[in-house]
């Protein structure tokens, strides 16, 4: 299907970051985050960690479960939501959290992020509801915000209120995306496992450490990280279905804050209702 209306793809890396910090920094909110399931990647049931590339290909080869033509090789979502445009409505949900110290430190610190969002291609149009919590992120309490994207027009509310005069604002938090928050896979290789997630068929592909795309986190000097995690693809809908990931980093600069912490990042993408297309309407009040 030919996508009407394209979103406006940012040129910088920092641009990205940046528009997700004026959305958790800038805005005052009300509601409280919840809590997130699977913590370790033992607790997920379907746990794949990250394995070489010749690995991944040879078990592609010799199972009898291998993806559809055009997904037999490599596949490439250096943004998780990238694809998504082309289809005609759907609804994710994306987190970031972050549990740690300040490197070289001892003082603890921590952070949460999650965004829901549901798209109608035909009217053009997108629901965002954002919640925050923690000091890495400006918010010592939790936080929320909904912003509502319709052909031209925003929306932004927060404290049950409406802002008329948001402006610009608005259109900015309209226009949040998993991409910017938990980023993607520039390369990942068929796995041979297939499994029914979140109402799709999809297959699992296996990928390195050095493609992971992470936007929202950078390694200071003598950074490090180690990573687990797993990417599930619908071939049918040319999407992913569920993109998880483990972090342990040592000296890394979480939402390009100015100190670098240690700790465990966690990553959770999961994608819903493809091709449902819901009703997104001006928001209450507005």
């Amino acid at each position: 299907m030919n996508l009407r209306y394209r979103l406006i793809a940012f040129s910088r890396q920092r641009s990205a970051i940046s528009l997700w910090l004026f959305a958790f920094i800038s805005i005052p909110f009300l509601a409280g985050c919840t809590g997130q399931r699977g913590q370790t990647l033992e607790g997920i049931p379907t746990v794949a960690s990250i394995q070489s590339v010749e690995q991944a290909a040879t078990a592609a080869v010799m199972t009898e479960n291998a993806p559809p033509v055009g997904f037999r090789d490599t596949v490439s979502f250096p943004e998780v939501d990238a694809k998504l445009l082309e289809l005609p409505g759907w609804r994710y949900i994306v987190t970031l959290e972050f549990n740690g110290v300040f490197a070289r430190t001892p003082r603890e610190t921590s952070a949460t992020a999650r965004a829901e969002i549901w798209f109608n291609q035909l009217g053009s149009a997108r629901r965002i509801l954002v919640e925050t919590s923690g000091e890495l992120i400006g918010q010592e309490e939790n936080a929320a915000y909904e912003a509502v994207k319709l052909g031209p027009d925003a929306f932004l509310v927060r404290d049950n209120t409406c802002l008329s005069n948001a402006g610009a604002d608005a259109d900015t938090a309209a226009n949040l995306r998993a991409g910017l928050l938990v980023g993607g896979v520039t390369s990942a290789t068929p796995t041979g496992r297939r499994a029914t997630l979140n109402g799709e068929e999809a297959w699992e592909y296996a990928f390195t450490q050095d493609a992971l795309n992470l936007p929202s986190i950078r390694l200071d000097e003598g950074g490090k990280m180690t990573a687990n995690g797993e990417l599930w693809v619908s071939p049918e809908d040319n999407a992913v279905v569920r993109f998880y990931v483990n972090l342990d980093v040592e000296n890394a600069f979480i939402f390009d804050r100015q100190l670098p912490v240690s700790g465990q990042v966690i990553l959770r993408y999961d994608l819903y209702d493809i091709g449902v297309v819901p009703n997104i309407t001006v928001p209450f009040g507005c």
